[in-house]
């Protein structure tokens, strides 16, 4: 019954930016105190941090645009395919319509010079127009079929 606080995503942790100005130059090497010794080593090291971070997200970035690549190469790549299947389909179709059309002009042919046959002629057509509507489902082959 009671509300769960779900904590949002924290930020990237990133180093501070360098200072625009330094003041105080100071070195490792003799002349310096003994403790601007450890003054020094602090900055190096978060410069080191900041350097290296850097480094990380050069390379984050690199890696997400190579993925973005791939990405696309596939997305082209499948698109290729599709099309050309499309293409495949609509041919199959069109012939199977043209084949329809030829069949279709055929029996007007014939009925044309032959109106005066009995009904026996009618029903052989049946059985032939059957046969040929198989015949032309068997025309699809699958394309998976190996050896062929």
């Amino acid at each position: 019954e009671k509300t769960v606080p779900i904590p949002e995503k924290l930020n990237e942790w990133a180093p501070r930016p360098p200072p625009e100005f330094v003041r105080d130059v100071m070195g490792s090497s003799a002349g310096a105190g003994s403790g601007e010794f450890h003054v020094y080593r602090h900055l190096r090291r978060r410069e080191y941090q900041r350097q290296d971070f850097m480094d990380a997200m050069a390379e984050k970035q690199r890696l997400d645009e190579e993925f973005q690549k791939k990405l696309e190469r596939n997305k082209m790549v499948a698109e290729e395919q599709t099309a050309k299947r499309r293409r495949k389909r609509q041919k199959l179709k069109e012939k199977k319509l043209q084949a329809k059309k030829n069949k279709l002009e055929q029996k007007k042919q014939e009925k044309e010079p032959d109106q005066s046959q009995e009904q026996g002629s009618s029903e052989d057509d049946e059985e032939d127009s059957k046969e040929e509507e198989e015949k032309e489902d068997d025309a699809e082959e699958p394309s998976f079929v190996m050896g062929r």
